[in-house]
């Protein structure tokens, strides 16, 4: 875990860092290196999405989001809501669709990941829009889901989740336990909860039978239309947003992230930062991270240690991280705390029922704390575990 660090003080005015995105890690940058320097956090939303309660906005949770501005008064962060359209990194300038040219000092990358696009017929992609149902209202994501939860209002019918990772079966469970008229099938290419060990994944797999939702392993879904079901829920997988980083020439690896070395800067664009699933992040203790809010919390963390550290023209100190736990949700009032290993392979014992389901609240709650803790008391942070 990163160990505890103090942030330098006093920095020169006018140092300006620009943030792009207002998600776990982004959000956790920009509010730690607010007394320190001049931050300006750029996102079109007025609003901080809790994605990792998104299964819970499907099943029929009224809200999922807290206004920004919660998090940002008396920060002295400037939100400018609007959306990055062109990076000029040789005039270190931000471009907005609102006509906004933003000039930095520092950059950090912080626009996250969404749902993979789902696959044609003609084998193209579609990339479904935020909020909007794809293939003619048939096909969702985790994006959309409000309008999915509008959706199953509609009447019972047949619904298919095609994705076995956590974020499916999150799905799956929790859909199955407050629509019990739909007919829930959950598709992967793999197994189901690949991730967790034996036990954790026969735990989930009992959890799934009980909800009376179908498992299909072993064989891939080209598509939505390769389905037969009123709706698809398409969770097969992540990718980084970071085509705006690609076109103004900034490295990403072969999975599109973006190629950063153990300070979170880009490797060919030192001035540009890294962090959450924007980054191919990596530790001694874990290896490449994974795409998760808890490694988004962390490496926003660690970005703003890093940063303060490089605008006083000192070596930025490397990123320190190990995982502890897989948390999955199997409903309200059951799930599967998977202890695992730095590197995140999974440990033999794991804690099921409503204890884990109480944990993993418990765990989803920390997120929007660590928030408010480092909007109020940024300097706490460097005491939290994993965060510090």
């Amino acid at each position: 875990m990163t160990p505890p660090r103090t942030l330098a003080k006093n920095l020169p005015s006018t140092h300006h860092v620009v943030v792009l995105g207002a998600g776990y890690g982004g959000l956790m940058t920009a509010l730690r290196l607010a007394p320190h320097t001049r931050v300006t956090l750029v996102d079109p939303a007025g609003h901080f999405t809790e994605r990792v309660r998104l299964h819970e906005r499907a099943s029929g949770r009224p809200d999922v989001t807290h206004p920004l501005d919660g998090f940002l008064r008396g920060t002295g962060i400037t939100h400018v809501a609007a959306r990055a359209t062109r990076l000029d990194l040789a005039a270190r300038e931000v471009h907005t669709d609102n006509g906004q040219v933003l000039h930095y000092d520092r950059l950090v990358h912080a626009l996250g990941s969404r749902t993979a696009p789902t696959p044609t017929p003609d084998e193209g992609t579609s990339t479904p829009v935020e909020g909007t149902p794809a293939n003619g209202g048939r096909a969702y994501t985790t994006e959309s889901a409000a309008e999915l939860h509008k959706r199953l209002l509609e009447g019972p019918g047949t619904l298919a989740v095609v994705g076995g990772g956590l974020t499916g079966v999150e799905l799956a469970t929790e859909l199955a336990e407050s629509h019990s008229g739909w007919r829930i099938g959950l598709h992967t290419e793999g197994i189901v909860g690949a991730s967790l060990s034996d036990r954790g994944r026969a735990h989930v797999r009992t959890a799934l039978v009980a909800r009376g939702v179908r498992i299909e392993e072993g064989h891939r879904v080209a598509g939505p239309d390769a389905v037969d079901a009123d709706v698809v829920l398409w969770a097969a997988s992540m990718v980084p947003a970071t085509a705006l980083a690609k076109a103004a020439g900034i490295a990403v690896d072969r999975t599109g992230r973006i190629t950063v070395d153990t300070a979170l800067r880009s490797v060919s664009h030192p001035e540009v930062y890294a962090v959450g699933d924007s980054a191919a992040a990596h530790t001694e203790a874990a290896g490449p991270l994974r795409m998760a809010c808890a490694t988004a919390l962390p490496t926003g963390a660690h970005a703003a240690v890093a940063l303060t550290a490089d605008l006083r023209g000192e070596e930025p100190p490397p990123l320190r991280f190990g995982y502890l736990l897989q948390c999955v949700s199997l409903g309200r009032r059951d799930g599967v705390i998977q202890p695992v290993r730095a590197d995140d392979s999974p440990r033999a014992r794991i804690l099921t029922g409503r204890p884990a389901a109480y944990v993993k609240e418990q765990v989803v709650l920390s997120t929007v704390r660590m928030l408010r803790l480092a909007s109020r008391h940024p300097s706490a942070l460097r005491y939290v575990p994993g965060i510090g």
